[in-house]
């Protein structure tokens, strides 16, 4: 039976996009799909999805165009790279954490005549598997893209027509996460220092307003030893910059943040980039 859902190409199947791209296709998208590494986009063909040689090629017949790389200049590489084939009415969702970097890749889409919808996701490796993420969302074409977005997420949140609201709102968002993830690792490495139990510091912040599924996913991941990437370090210490050239430019102190970029930036040192955001614990011991 074919389709009558648009044609959408997903440019980047890493930790979120694969998934993206194959909850897109079991919902009855025509999807194609491109990414650097051609082994990691390879499996999606197994549910659909047409796997492209090149961004290009992925995007040639698509309505709707979805970059979720690791960050602005991998984005405008992989767009400027997709240019000669993009149609004149194409709806460009850009999901990478780019931060205010969206500046320039709207100035990129007014220049090509693209529709820009600024559309990051709160979200790791389960939620996307799932279906669950939550979009922040800006920009026009709101009708095109929501059919999109209930697929991929449990819940969008608009925040405003232009792109670049919903970036910078990441940024923000961005603070909590990392600094959370960084402060659970530094709680747990001083019970152990310390002599006490690491199980009943976490006893006693269980149910109480202190707690929450994030803090308790990242404790359970450095208890079990197991790095298993969601949201790695290298990414997160790449997102903390971003959130910390905002705030220079503001005029904002924001003492957590730099902490934890350091911090990561240690684990990364360490060999841990590639490993899940838990890992910044490993930072506490030289």
């Amino acid at each position: 039976m074919t389709s009558t859902r648009p044609t959408v190409a997903v440019l980047g199947t890493g930790i979120i996009g694969a998934p993206v791209a194959r909850n897109l296709a079991a919902a009855g998208f025509d999807v194609r799909a491109w990414n650097r590494d051609r082994a990691k986009a390879d499996p999606l063909a197994a549910a659909g999805v047409h796997v492209a040689e090149t961004p290009e090629e992925a995007v040639r017949g698509a309505k709707v165009v979805l970059t979720i790389v690791k960050d602005a200049p991998a984005v405008l590489d992989i767009i400027t790279a997709a240019a000669p084939g993009l149609a004149d009415d194409v709806v460009w969702v850009q999901s990478s954490t780019v931060g205010e970097d969206i500046d320039g890749l709207t100035t990129f889409a007014a220049d090509h005549g693209l529709a820009l919808v600024d559309a990051p996701v709160s979200g790791t490796r389960q939620p996307a598997e799932q279906g669950r993420l939550v979009i922040v969302a800006a920009g026009p074409e709101r009708d095109t893209v929501d059919p999109l977005f209930d697929v991929i997420g449990k819940k969008t949140v608009w925040v405003g027509t232009e792109p670049g609201a919903a970036s910078r709102l990441k940024l923000a968002l961005n603070t909590l996460v990392i600094t959370l993830a960084t402060s659970v690792g530094e709680m747990l490495a001083l019970a152990e220092g310390l002599g006490v139990s690491a199980d009943h510091a976490l006893d006693v912040i269980a149910d109480g307003p202190l707690d929450s599924g994030f803090l308790q996913a990242k404790a359970r991941a450095i208890r079990a030893d197991d790095y298993a990437v969601t949201f790695s370090v290298d990414n997160a210490e790449k997102d903390a910059r971003l959130v910390l050239a905002a705030a220079d430019r503001l005029g904002i102190r924001l003492d957590g943040v730099a902490a934890a970029a350091d911090r990561l930036a240690r684990a990364s040192a360490k060999g841990h980039g590639d490993a899940d955001l838990a890992a910044a614990y490993l930072a506490s011991y030289e």
